[in-house]
């Protein structure tokens, strides 16, 4: 064969921030450590490589030796090591200041750890916006690669994708390879002679050009069922044979070597975008519903591949709407990235914020900042390890800017960018967040000393793959399918599992119910609000004295036929873990009665486990998954001796209580499957007005750490 064409092997090598030990682990056996015992033996083969900070540092910790072969192959030129933001971040999701200072960091650490050259980096999730060139240019990146949608959203065709081009910003020049689609999908799920007959035919047609396969690394190994596939079966070692056996016309290159060997096809600007799935996953679930019902009835007309190019998909930045929690996240996250900058500008030095600049850094990886064929914003650990570096942010700006032992302030001001102001209430062991617009609610609650936020939950919600969990699909096993297309149920009757929530799962949550109502119709949502608190707008001040700071929150609303007025404040002290709150309403009827519920949710405290349980006094009540209907109380709680936190509320009057786990029916690369989002408790009273149609009940509610901050003071003073 006398055409030739090159080869760009490109892979992805990821684990989020807050990923677990073992589950790393067990990727570092099943895909990156065979893929690399493989590898080594096909001295002829190049591949680019990009592996994100996370799982760099974890390697680094965990089998330096791994890295010191990757750093060998690195000198030999067989592998090139592609950069990227440190914590693999969406780019367009974080300041320009951040994107450039990530990118800077870890070109730094691969060049000192690895005696890597950096020239290119990898787009976290290929989420593009054009404006992003320039931040990449000034962090000192050549070139970068998307996927082939990219470039056919801006007009091209497949026949004009063989090459890179060049795009520009502000004067200020990227080069842009396209990987293709085919190759994503062909790799390595078909039988390793299709992709080179594809590319032979390519070759054929487009002699001397460039074809780039860009995806995870994951595929080869860690993705379900495909270890068996790749490494025991024989894959990837049948697929390198090819290569080397073809290699008169398939030449592999690294990107670099690619930008030196070839001239860019052309200049081009791409829309902004990521690729096809993603963008399906973040569009509202109706129209994903209606893309993959006209996608499934367009199949077999031979005229859908045409007309396929020309859809367009969501735009990722509206994740944040699709998920509210994950724009909580972003809010959160922009807090600390202004008071960093904040801090900068006031004169503190890089040296001394460089400590809180890396938590920031860690708290803005990716990964449960969205939702599609992977569990992100549904697993509760990926959460709570952003928010954990975020809040440990905050701590060490704080130690930088020598704040006093004790202290307390407060502000008001939108910090969820919904043109509408919030209340944060701030000591040094506690901040609050309230939302007045949003039913008063207590949306963030973090405990400083363990860097937990006890409301990150998340709400029930109807998802587009939902159709598939009720209709119980179970395709044909007997090949091994992309993780886009396997349909595995890890639990069973997960259909019946499924439910809708009407509003946030937050806390100081205000429900009036019908007297008759029982924990079953609440947890089954099936209960009737009477009254409009529960989202409804409140009026908001705050009340100020040196060691004390009061949120005060009232809505003049409807309770049934009654006009009521109900007002709530939160209160917090200097030096203080506990919350003070209390209710007055005012309005009620004589004559009638209510069930009045106060709905907490506590998240980051899972069930199943003996040592995760309810508690009132010395009694305790199971697990925390645990559905309970209990009266006469005046005391309760939570704990979770496993992080070291208790939780417990004391009221001023007796109170019945209910408790229910928060569960979702989602979907992650493993099959569908139910997980624990949070703990609600609602404590509830029958309610009428006294002779001035008053009623009024106070609680306390108290967060104790000390387990966590004694076993923290022992693991240090055994390490030092």
């Amino acid at each position: 064969m006398n055409q030739t064409i090159n080869l760009c092997l490109a892979l992805h090598n990821h684990q989020p921030v807050g990923n677990f030990d073992h589950v790393i682990q067990q990727a570092y056996e099943d895909s990156y450590l065979p893929f690399l015992d493989v590898f080594e033996g096909y001295s002829n083969l190049r591949i680019s490589l990009h592996t994100s900070g996370p799982l760099m540092e974890w390697f680094d910790n965990h089998h330096p030796e791994y890295l010191d072969r990757l750093a060998a192959l690195v000198s030999e030129g067989r592998i090139e090591i592609v950069g990227g933001a440190f914590y693999e971040p969406i780019l367009t999701m974080i300041p320009s200041r951040d994107r450039i200072g990530q990118i800077r960091d870890y070109t730094g650490w691969l060049e000192s750890r690895l005696g890597a050259d950096i020239r290119g980096m990898w787009i976290p999730e290929r989420v593009w916006e054009q404006q992003l060139t320039s931040d990449l240019h000034a962090a000192g990146i050549q070139y970068s690669l998307l996927d082939d949608r990219h470039f056919k959203n801006a007009g091209l065709r497949d026949e004009q994708l063989h090459g890179y081009y060049v795009t520009e910003d502000d004067g200020h020049l990227l080069s842009i390879f396209p990987g293709s689609e085919r190759l994503r999908y062909l790799i390595p799920f078909a039988q390793p002679h299709e992709t080179i007959d594809y590319l032979r035919e390519q070759a054929q047609r487009f002699p001397g050009s460039i074809m780039v396969f860009g995806d995870d690394g994951e595929k080869f190994g860690t993705w379900p069922d495909t270890k068996r596939h790749v490494y025991e079966n024989g894959w990837l070692r049948q697929f390198f044979d090819l290569l080397n056996e073809n290699q008169e016309w398939l030449h592999t290159i690294t990107l670099s070597e690619a930008t030196q060997a070839v001239p860019p096809t052309g200049k081009i600007y791409l829309p902004e975008g990521s690729y096809r799935e993603m963008t399906e996953w973040a569009l509202p679930v109706s129209r994903q519903l209606e893309v993959n019902h006209l996608a499934h009835d367009m199949e077999a007309d031979p005229r859908w591949q045409s007309l396929s190019e020309y859809l367009r998909g969501g735009y990722w930045r509206n994740f944040k709407v699709k998920y509210p929690e994950t724009d909580e996240m972003y809010c959160r996250m922009m807090m600390v990235s202004q008071r960093l900058q904040a801090a900068r500008e006031s004169g503190l030095s890089d040296e001394a914020l460089a400590p809180a600049r890396r938590e920031l850094y860690r708290g803005q990886c990716n990964c449960s900042y969205w939702h599609g064929a992977f569990g992100g914003v549904y697993l509760p650990h990926l959460r709570n390890a952003v928010f954990n570096h975020l809040i440990a942010a905050d701590n060490l700006l704080d130690q930088a800017m020598g704040k006093p032992t004790t202290w307390i302030e407060s502000s008001a001001d939108d910090f969820n960018f919904d043109a509408r102001p919030e209340i944060q209430l701030r000591n040094d062991k506690l901040i609050c967040l309230l939302a007045p617009a949003s039913g008063g609610h207590l949306y963030e609650l973090d405990v400083r000393s363990i860097c937990h936020n006890l409301q990150a939950s998340l709400t029930r919600r109807e998802e587009a793959y939902h159709e598939k969990v009720r209709a119980g699909a179970n395709p044909d096993d007997s090949g091994v399918a992309s993780i886009h297309d396997r349909v595995v149920f890890k639990q069973e009757n997960l259909d019946q599992r499924i439910q809708v929530d009407t509003y946030p799962r937050n806390s100081m949550v205000d429900h009036f119910f019908s007297c008759d109502s029982d924990i079953e119709s609440v947890v089954q949502g099936r209960v009737q609000e009477l009254g409009d608190f529960v989202q409804g707008e409140f009026e908001s001040r705050l009340r100020r004295n040196p060691e004390r700071i009061q949120a005060q929150l009232t809505r003049a609303g409807r309770v049934g036929s009654h006009q009521v007025r109900l007002t709530k404040g939160l209160t917090l002290e200097a030096g203080a873990s506990t919350l003070e709150i209390a209710y007055l309403l005012e309005g009620l009827p004589q004559d009638e009665t209510f069930l009045f519920g106060i709905e907490f949710n506590f998240a980051g405290m899972p069930s199943g486990a003996d040592d995760r349980y309810f508690f009132s006094g010395d009694e305790r009540f199971g697990q925390l998954g645990q559905q309970l209907d209990l009266a006469n109380l005046q005391s309760f709680g939570l704990s979770d001796e496993w992080l070291g936190l208790s939780v417990r509320l004391d009221l001023n009057k007796p109170t019945n209580l209910w408790t229910h786990p928060i569960e979702t029916v989602s979907q992650s690369e493993g099959g569908f499957e139910l997980v624990h989002q949070s703990v609600a408790v609602l404590p509830h009273w029958h309610v009428r007005g006294d002779h001035e149609g008053r009623w009024s009940v106070s609680l306390h509610l108290d967060i104790d750490t000390t387990f966590a901050e004694n076993r923290m003071e022992s693991n240090a003073a055994v390490i030092s």
